[in-house]
């Protein structure tokens, strides 16, 4: 008998053990910068260049990292599972790859990638090769001005929410992991889990905002409570 299909949401927390800065926090990336300068199409509109140096910014800071303990017994247990005959779907909030580099195959990037660029003329999507700056052209359509990073800003829709709900509601077992629940859509999929009779459990820092709307509840690192977890479902179905 497969085990029951998991879907799991990630946040910033996930990734800030692998050194990369969380946006919340006192000392994170928005006390240093203004929202709508650096992450929003009106600031994009105003200039560019000033958004895509924040982006070739992080994109650096990116590349100087990697998978910690959380990402690999995440990826672990995607493999396991698909042995077995069943799905787990990692939906993430983070633009990092580091799920990609720790194994996990079953990934989707709400908020975009940033390793990849998107043309905002035409919408085409590129590996992302080297600095953007406003006088690359479209390798699709030719213009030049218009590559951005494959992120969504503040404002815009998150990407591939069709195919979310569905792995959602496909799934038996809904698990938060590393992030606040005070971000929209992303902050209403516990209830999305429960209303569909989803078992719901928060794996997290400290208990998010809506901490109270899961049925299991574990704290502490994801380096340190994701490997432990993870041991514990691959012993409930068998090695």
């Amino acid at each position: 008998m497969a085990p029951p299909n998991v879907f799991i949401l990630t946040g910033a927390g996930i990734s800030a053990e692998s050194g990369l800065s969380t946006f919340r926090d006192k000392d994170g990336l928005w006390s240093r910068y203004k929202i709508e300068d650096v992450a929003s199409i009106e600031g994009y509109g105003r200039d560019p260049q000033r958004v895509l140096d924040f982006y070739n910014l992080r994109g650096g800071a990116h590349g100087d990292v990697q998978p910690n303990a959380g990402h690999i017994a995440l990826a672990r247990l995607e493999q396991h599972w698909k042995m077995r005959g069943a799905v787990v779907t990692v939906c993430t909030q983070n633009i990092d790859n580091l799920h990609e580099r720790a194994g996990s195959r079953r990934v989707i990037h709400m908020h975009g990638e940033l390793a990849k660029v998107r043309c905002h003329n035409c919408g085409n999507v590129t590996p992302r090769d080297g600095d953007l700056s406003i006088n690359l052209a479209c390798a699709a359509c030719g213009q030049i001005g218009g590559m951005r990073p494959h992120v969504v800003w503040f404002g815009e829709t998150p990407l591939g929410m069709d195919a979310v709900y569905e792995a959602l509601a496909a799934s038996k077992l809904f698990v938060s992991i590393g992030t606040s629940g005070s971000v929209y859509p992303a902050g209403g999929f516990v209830r999305a889990a429960r209303e569909a009779d989803v078992a719901t459990m928060e794996i997290n820092l400290e208990p998010s905002e809506n901490a109270d709307a899961f049925d299991a509840r574990r704290y502490g690192k994801a380096s340190e409570v994701l490997p432990v977890w993870v041991d514990e479902m691959i012993g409930s179905v068998g090695r």
